[in-house]
């Protein structure tokens, strides 16, 4: 059984967006790189037309993926009441401010493909988001890290 896969709606519309560009537009670019790759005569050895191919292919291979994603995704809107059915608890979507080792951040609970933990976005899968979702303010959670256990406070959830 595959693993259900959300995603918020600016998620979804990104993936949505890849997979036109792609169609649209790389699609074609590629398309005229093989034509004029294989002007060049012989094929067994143009390196620039299997280069070519070779990105046909792939970029085949990403659109397929991206149309199975975004047939299969479910869109949550970010509003807590949508998905566990109890306002005030952190979904995806949600923008969770925590308080770790002293230190206040804001993090956002996004979809497997949205994940940037660079910029405080963190997967609904990922060890935090599995601890936080379903939690509401002031509940504490408590993760396994590399450096050991490491404990979070909900302080607030928008």
């Amino acid at each position: 059984m595959e693993q259900e896969r959300y995603f918020t709606k600016e998620g979804l519309d990104k993936l949505k967006d890849e997979l036109d560009y792609l169609k649209k537009t790389r699609q074609k670019e590629v398309a005229e790189d093989i034509n004029k790759a294989a002007s060049y005569g012989d094929l067994s050895e143009n390196a620039a037309y299997h280069h070519a191919k070779e990105e046909l292919s792939f970029m085949r291979g990403r659109m397929a993926e991206l149309e199975d994603i975004i047939k299969k995704a479910i869109v949550i809107d970010g509003n807590p009441s949508t998905k566990s059915g109890q306002a005030g608890e952190v979904v995806i979507g949600s923008v969770v401010n925590v308080e770790c080792n002293g230190e206040k951040e804001q993090i956002s609970v996004v979809s497997l493909d949205m994940a940037d933990p660079m910029n405080n976005k963190i997967s609904y899968q990922s060890p935090l988001g599995k601890a936080l979702c379903g939690k509401c303010v002031g509940a504490e959670v408590e993760i396994e890290t590399p450096r050991g256990k490491t404990k979070y406070k909900i302080l607030s959830i928008e």
